[in-house]
């Protein structure tokens, strides 16, 4: 039985370049694929099994006295990973992204099994780990070009708040929460911070619009697809919508008065200002935000295709680093984007960032951080100087961004 099976993890990547691992990524990808001891693939040869379920997992049979050399190697470069003789040994890869897997068995001298990995009309399944909003819009493309190209049979696991988005925009896939019977291989989908089993490449490293090649094996950069509206524009009024909440405080606008001077701004100019936030306060330790003075409350527990047809028809959208600024990037609504924990290359490029170049700024960015610095300023942290990348940004500054997209807009429409 499989159950009697040892695991051994096999890596393919030079250990002297692995950072240290995070437990909990562990943890999330063990919750989703199938338990070591029950490879799924048969592959003929009783007791030899093979499936490719967050990385490649060989089941091999033997004894003490009966073993079998394994070689796996990568099919398209030739190199060669893993060469030994074993027995009753379930190899399991640490590398659990896109692999070009090349497997070859021999069994007493004779040369008895051989598989390349080959994911045409294969059931393929897709979890995503996070429920993050701008990841899942960032790395869906991604998934349904992996899909294109190896022409696979996807089963995709999203949060339940996204997916009735995910299904309008990519039709292509189906929607499933668990590995199935059949299922050939497994990719975990995430922003893969410090862990490069999940990625080749550590996320904070690269723009979110590029991530996805370090999973799925892909060269080009894959732009999210436009959201189109489902309805007509239901405000006659010019209008705008902002986001002032965030997963944490690292993400939020932390200048005192900062989002009521700008509502006032722009209410002045003559919009009407609506916060589409999901909550109408958040709190992170002994801070806090809520809607600003003024601005209307169109907050709540809204699918996002009603998030989608605001967006769609708002003339801008302000706010931060964070998932509604996603969304109205895939909306087609220009970002005013408030940040100061990211570097300038990392979220989709506006040319409507704010930030303060003069302060510190960019901690998520540095690989050399805490991985928990995200729950915290991880420089200044206890200080009168900890979050001064978005304290420093100043209304004067988010106004006169705002100003100049207004000129922009004004101006793009006298050409048309």
């Amino acid at each position: 039985m499989g159950g009697q099976y040892p695991t051994r993890i096999f890596k393919c990547t030079d250990e002297n370049f692995l950072p240290s691992l995070v437990s909990a990524w562990l943890d999330k990808i063990q919750e989703i694929a199938p338990p070591p001891e029950t490879v799924l693939g048969d592959t003929g040869i009783e007791g030899l099994r093979l499936d490719f379920n967050s990385g490649l997992r060989l089941q091999v049979p033997g004894d003490e006295t009966d073993s079998y050399r394994v070689l796996i190697g990568n099919a398209e470069s030739g190199e060669v990973y893993f060469d030994e003789e074993v027995s009753r040994t379930i190899l399991v890869s640490f590398e659990k992204y896109f692999m070009p897997w090349q497997i070859e068995v021999f069994h007493r001298g004779e040369h008895i099994f051989s598989h390349t990995l080959d994911l045409e009309g294969q059931e393929v399944f897709f979890p995503f780990l996070s429920g993050a909003m701008g990841d899942a819009i960032a790395l869906l493309p991604y998934v349904a070009e992996f899909i294109r190209r190896h022409r696979c049979r996807p089963r995709v696991s999203l949060a339940p708040y996204l997916r009735d988005l995910a299904i309008r925009y990519y039709p292509e896939m189906e929607y499933a929460d668990a590995v199935g019977d059949m299922t050939y291989a497994t990719y975990a989908v995430g922003t893969w911070m410090n862990f490069l089993a999940g990625a080749t490449v550590d996320s904070r490293l690269m723009p979110m619009e590029e991530i996805g090649k370090t999973t799925f094996g892909i060269p080009d950069t894959i732009r999210t697809v436009r959201y189109t509206p489902t309805k007509q524009r239901a405000i006659r009024e010019p209008y705008v919508c902002i986001g002032v909440q965030a997963s944490g405080a690292w993400k939020g606008w932390h200048y005192p008065g900062g989002w009521d001077d700008v509502v006032a701004y722009l209410k002045e100019s003559g919009y009407r200002v609506l916060c589409i936030d999901r909550d109408r306060e958040n709190a992170w330790g002994d801070m806090s935000t809520t809607i600003p003075n003024g601005a209307e409350d169109f907050t709540g527990d809204i699918p996002l295709i009603e998030r989608v047809n605001l967006l769609a028809y708002a003339d801008f959208f302000v706010g931060l680093g964070s998932g509604l600024a996603w969304l109205a990037y895939a909306a087609g609504c220009p970002v005013v984007m408030i940040v100061g924990f990211t570097l300038p290359w990392f979220e989709f490029d506006t040319p409507y960032r704010v930030q303060n170049y003069t302060k510190c700024y960019g901690c998520f960015n540095d690989v050399r951080a805490e991985y928990e610095h995200v729950k915290y300023c991880p420089y200044h942290r206890g200080t009168d100087k900890q979050f001064e990348c978005s304290r420093s940004i100043t209304s004067q500054q988010v106004i006169l961004t705002i100003e100049r997209l207004r000129r922009d807009s004004a101006a793009h429409k006298i050409k048309k």
